[in-house]
């Protein structure tokens, strides 16, 4: 019996042979439509390397913008709320492009010669820390409203201010079957899960497509080293670990009984109780691992005036308080002071971070990794 259980391991293996940024969470294809992702670490500068060009500062001031000019935004989450509500505090237009992470950014990087994005808004650091380091990235400008960010958001912001981060969620927290497991008998920790009492039980999300799930696996291999996270996943496989293209088709599977414990992404883990279903919710002590949502402007954008407004625009405390309020994807951590969190949400919650830059350095690397584990 194979231990990878899902019917996207051709394409997880193609995504990863084609582009080795991808990763992601969201539904269909990308699609573009008219509108009126603790503790944390610094997050490391680009190396010498990747040095911007001229082309890739900030310019020292911007043409002010036309009524209405409209800016293309690629993002995997709040598409059906952040248009309306940038045009009515701003005036100017979102053309959306949506998709899961892996979509988007195998997008990004398919349009390298040609960016097609004005602004990216996506829960993978790690991924637009690569773009940065690869020099795609609008550099050395700092919005207004950074200055809002509490310490631990500001420590993730890069030292060439390449992009911000607007929020973080638990990229997966432990989530049970409450008809099939007791209390008692519930994982309270990470380790828990390579227990003979879980066998065959488990789901998670693949890390090649969801956009949360390679913030969630990386920061295992970060915290335990290369061939500590191999050896804890390993296990996890062995015990039988299903893994499913995205978090709703992991949430899917916990209640329709095909696994019974999942690690699961913060909202879909709280959509599922205010749904009523039979699970209960348990951040580990140890902490989640957590994703990062961040905006970046693309280095060339032909829009920067309206783009920085849009990136400002998201690092308001009233934006993000209504994100929270009214959005999808409403049970995160903000990254502004002042903005109160969900109710129902673990006040307690403890999320670990892994350092940017070096999970985009091994992205590709733990990726191949897990794909070699699905054809075996």
């Amino acid at each position: 019996m194979k231990l990878w259980k899902t019917k996207s391991t051709a394409a997880l293996g193609l995504l990863l042979l084609t582009f080795t940024t991808a990763c992601g969470n969201g539904n269909g294809q990308p699609t573009a439509q008219a509108s009126s992702d603790g503790t944390a670490s610094k997050a490391a500068a680009a190396p010498a390397s990747a040095a911007p060009a001229a082309s890739a500062e900030a310019p020292a001031a911007d043409a002010k913008p036309a009524a209405g000019e409209e800016i293309t935004v690629y993002l995997n989450d709040f598409d059906a709320v952040i248009g309306d509500m940038f045009e009515k505090k701003t005036g100017y237009k979102l053309n959306v492009v949506v998709g899961n992470g892996a979509e988007i950014m195998s997008r990004v990087e398919a349009e390298k010669g040609n960016p097609q994005w004005d602004v990216l808004w996506i829960d993978s650091m790690p991924s637009v820390n690569g773009l940065d380091q690869k020099g795609q990235l609008l550099r050395g400008w700092t919005p207004d409203n950074a200055g809002n960010l509490k310490d631990s958001f500001e420590a993730q912001v890069p030292e060439d201010h390449s992009y911000y981060p607007t929020g973080a969620h638990a990229a997966g927290v432990l989530v049970y079957n409450t008809n099939e497991i007791t209390q008692a008998d519930a994982p309270k920790s990470w380790a828990d899960l390579t227990k003979d009492t879980y066998k065959d039980r488990i789901g998670t999300a693949d890390p090649a497509i969801a956009a949360p799930a390679y913030p969630f696996v990386s920061w295992f291999f970060e915290n335990k080293g290369m061939e500590g996270g191999e050896q804890y996943f390993g296990d996890l496989m062995k015990n039988g670990m299903r893994v499913y293209p995205k978090n709703p088709q992991v949430a899917q599977a916990l209640t329709a009984g095909e696994v019974d414990v999942a690690m699961l992404q913060e909202t879909n883990a709280y959509s599922l109780v205010n749904d009523g279903e039979p699970v209960k919710v348990v951040w580990p002590e140890e902490g989640a691992p957590g994703s990062v949502r961040v905006a970046a402007i693309q280095k060339d954008t032909q829009h920067a005036a309206v783009a920085k407004e849009f990136v400002n625009f998201l690092l308001d405390p009233q934006v993000q308080q209504q994100l929270i309020d009214e959005g999808d994807e409403s049970y995160f951590e903000p990254s502004a002071e002042g903005v109160k969190t969900k109710a129902d949400r673990e006040p307690n919650a403890k999320l670990n971070i892994t350092d940017a830059a070096w999970a985009s350095e091994h992205e590709a690397e733990i990726k191949q990794w897990f794909a070699d584990q699905a054809i075996q």
